[in-house]
């Protein structure tokens, strides 16, 4: 897949069918549109375009209210790659293109430099300034200007409606396994390894300590049982977040012990998967009852695991991953 930063830098000559969205985790909903997009462009003979913005709008809209994301630009233009998508563009978004009117974002950006046939949408999708446009506005001047809008109705995983905020609500809440009904993989995040205290050494069950990004949602504090990719290597683990209250507490931190052994992995970036919360974290009495808990933990974490999957878990294409239907 071959990625476009900003619109200026946009070559080419053939017709487009875009998917456009700022694809805050690239759920479910999501994935119907890069779908869509990649069937049209076989159907038609163009380049399948995923159309997303960076920084997240309301970043520059309303930053009190920019929400944690659910990946990092890198995450989300793995995930197109794997949605079959020709071509990733990536608009800055700045006070300019806020300032850009719907109709001329659909004229200038859509029908004139990206020659879009097709342009996939959400069923809520706004844009333009003061989010002004709407799909319908979309239909109308494609009709106008030569692309079909086809407006992806909500999609659903049993009865709730899957959007990036109820992502979010999931994984706050410690319900990993229901955020991954959601998004069709697990959730992960990515970290390189930093030096810890040693405490988990000391005890007999070493720890990888993941340095991690700041403004990305971690998953309410707990015991996790964790699937790891550690260089091509899918490993299983259990995975400590939180903040230690039986050695005094400290920062949020991220701990991973691997099932199957480790070498050293400082300087290492591994990602790291959620497969489901075994318990919450809590203080002990001392070493001694923290060590019983643990090879507890350990043993829970084996069966909740099982064996490894097929199919990365940390990366499932998106046409593979699952069934959620338009509601």
């Amino acid at each position: 897949m071959e990625v476009i930063y900003g619109i200026e830098n946009w070559r080419g000559s053939q017709p487009a069918c875009v998917a456009v969205g700022t694809f805050d985790g690239v759920h479910r909903g999501h994935q119907a549109l890069l779908r869509g997009a990649v069937a049209a462009a076989h159907a038609q003979q163009a380049v399948a375009v995923a159309l997303t913005f960076d920084p997240h709008p309301l970043a520059v809209l309303a930053p009190d209210r920019v929400p944690l994301l659910l990946g990092t630009l890198e995450d989300r233009l793995a995930l197109f790659a794997a949605a079959g998508i020709d071509r990733a563009l990536v608009m800055r978004f700045d006070r300019h293109l806020a300032q850009t009117s719907a109709e001329d974002f659909a004229r200038g950006v859509l029908a004139e430099r990206l020659q879009a046939r097709a342009v996939f949408v959400g069923y809520n999708f706004r844009f333009g300034r003061g989010g002004a446009g709407t799909p319908e506005d979309l239909e109308r001047w494609g009709s106008r200007w030569g692309f079909w809008t086809h407006v992806v109705p909500p999609v659903r995983v049993g009865n709730q409606v899957v959007s990036s905020s109820r992502v979010r609500a999931l994984l706050e809440a410690g319900q990993v396994e229901a955020a991954a009904e959601a998004l069709g993989r697990l959730y992960s995040v990515a970290g390189r390894v930093v030096r810890g205290e040693g405490r988990g050494a000391g005890l007999g069950f070493p720890t990888a300590n993941l340095e991690l990004a700041a403004n990305l949602v971690l998953p309410a504090p707990g015991v996790y049982a964790v699937w790891v990719r550690h260089g091509d290597a899918l490993r299983p683990g259990v995975a400590n977040l939180g903040r230690r209250p039986t050695f005094g507490g400290g920062e949020l931190r991220l701990e991973v012990h691997l099932l199957d052994g480790a070498a050293d992995l400082y300087g290492q970036v591994l990602r790291v998967g959620f497969a489901r919360r075994l318990r919450e974290e809590r203080r002990f009495a001392g070493p001694e009852e923290l060590v019983s808990q643990i090879r507890r933990d350990v043993e829970a974490a084996r069966d909740a695991l099982g064996q490894p999957p097929v199919a990365d878990p940390l990366l499932v294409p998106p046409g593979q991953a699952g069934s959620g239907t338009p509601g």
